[in-house]
């Protein structure tokens, strides 16, 4: 990895919210834009890696029975505990996802402002997990910034890619602006239009 573990303890022992994802129009509209992205209403099992302290995850928690949030920082971890402390269908814990991946099916799994903390080995090894666990009718939203990342050995556009190359997804949608870069995969190749009978 490009990162350690020790990387994203020292960022959240310096600043409670290091990517300012509670001030920052940005996070926020990103935020929206995530959500807006889903091609569901509602989730079964979903898989949140990377989730630091947890504000994507309370948004994703409103449309899922259950949530699974990660993130590698342990200081991370207990600030999305203490945010999420009252929705009992959300379970964090510490994990690395380039070395230990959950043991579930998932119908979400949503990879924000994580696949370019690893290198292309780590992701390669990831994509071969979230394959294995993704359910029959499992979607993947992958959100990225796109800009270069300080000590980043892969962009929002590489990481992207080898998600397209590894995976046997039908591309359902795309986003795409100067800063950030969303897309939609799944397992079901129709639209949300012909999922609903419009087509």
């Amino acid at each position: 990895m490009s990162f350690t573990r020790e990387d994203f303890e020292s960022l959240h022992a310096s600043n409670a919210d290091p990517w300012g994802y509670e001030s920052r129009w940005y996070e926020s509209r990103k935020r929206a834009l995530s959500l807006a992205m889903l091609g569901r209403p509602r989730y079964r099992n979903a898989f949140e890696p990377g989730c630091s302290i947890g504000v994507l995850s309370g948004a994703l928690a409103a449309r899922c029975d259950s949530l699974l949030c990660c993130d590698i920082s342990s200081r991370a971890v207990e600030a999305a505990r203490c945010r999420l402390a009252d929705q009992p269908h959300v379970r964090l814990e510490c994990r690395d996802i380039s070395v230990a991946w959950p043991e579930s099916t998932f119908d979400l799994i949503v990879l924000s402002e994580v696949g370019y903390y690893l290198d292309r080995d780590s992701l390669d090894r990831v994509l071969v997990n979230l394959q294995r666990t993704l359910s029959d009718d499992g979607e993947l939203l992958a959100c990225h910034w796109r800009h270069p990342i300080e000590k980043g050995s892969l962009r929002a556009e590489d990481v992207h890619r080898q998600i397209q190359e590894r995976l046997p997804l039908t591309h359902l949608g795309h986003y795409q602006d100067v800063d950030a870069r969303l897309d939609l995969w799944a397992r079901d190749e129709r639209s949300v239009a012909r999922r609903d009978g419009l087509l």
